[in-house]
This record gives structure tokens, C-alpha cells and sequence, in this order.
């Protein structure tokens, strides 16, 4: 059986729990939610859905990378909103991030997120 790897980066915000940012697994990576958190400070980049969501998106760059891909290796993505009246607005962010053919993805409507964040996003990648 293939060995899990743990994929940690500086570039994206430390695990603020007991959790790693993500799990590599032979071709697979595993990543933990990302929300829109400064890497620097910890806190959250601003207000709005638009900040948040961009920084999500870069933070999961930033540990894709570090995993030894990027976001064109994403087979799968999970969104998370507060608000799903926002959900055209996240779409045309994640094309900013991803071109077609684009991966799977679900998005779900929460009532709260970590450090009252607005939007997350974790992926599954294929190397």
C-alpha cells in the first residue's frame, strides 16, 4: 500500500486545527478546505464573498503546488457558501483559476463557515 504524504506550505494559512492542508496518496491529493485567510496574518483577506473566494482559490493554488501540480490537475472540486445567491459570482472567480474542461464539482449552502468566512473550497487533484 502507497505511503500518505503530508502537503504543507507556508504559501497557503496554517492548519488551524488537527488537520493537514493536505494528503498526498500515490497520483491523489486530498486538501483540506481553504478559506480566504492571509497566509501572513491569519485573518481573514476582507468582507465580501469576491475577496474571500480569491484568496481561497490562491491558497489552494499554493498548496496544489506544493503537492507537485496545480489547479489543472483538479478532478473535483467543494464549495461551500453562505450565501448561495453568490454562486455567479464564485463561478466567474473559479474561471479565473480553472479553464475547460473543468472537474466535477458540488457546491453547498452553510449556515456558518470557520472565522466567519463567506466561501471555502477543497479539491481532490489527480498527478
Amino acid at each position: 500500500m502507497t505511503k500518505a504524504t503530508v502537503i504543507s506550505t507556508p504559501k497557503a494559512p496554517a492548519a488551524i486545527g488537527p488537520y493537514s492542508q493536505a494528503i498526498k496518496l500515490g497520483n491523489m491529493v486530498f486538501t483540506s478546505g481553504q478559506i480566504g485567510l492571509n497566509p501572513t496574518t491569519g485573518e481573514l483577506v476582507g468582507s465580501s464573498t469576491e475577496e474571500q473566494a480569491r484568496q481561497a482559490f490562491t491558497n489552494l493554488k499554493a498548496v496544489a503546488e506544493e503537492a507537485g501540480g496545480s489547479l489543472a490537475n483538479v478532478v473535483k472540486f467543494t464549495l461551500f457558501l453562505t450565501d448561495l445567491s453568490e454562486f455567479a459570482q464564485v463561478n466567474a472567480i473559479m474561471q479565473e483559476y480553472v479553464s475547460a474542461p473543468f472537474p466535477a464539482r458540488s457546491t453547498v449552502g452553510v449556515a456558518s463557515l470557520p472565522k466567519g468566512a463567506r466561501f471555502e473550497v477543497e479539491a481532490i487533484l489527480a498527478l
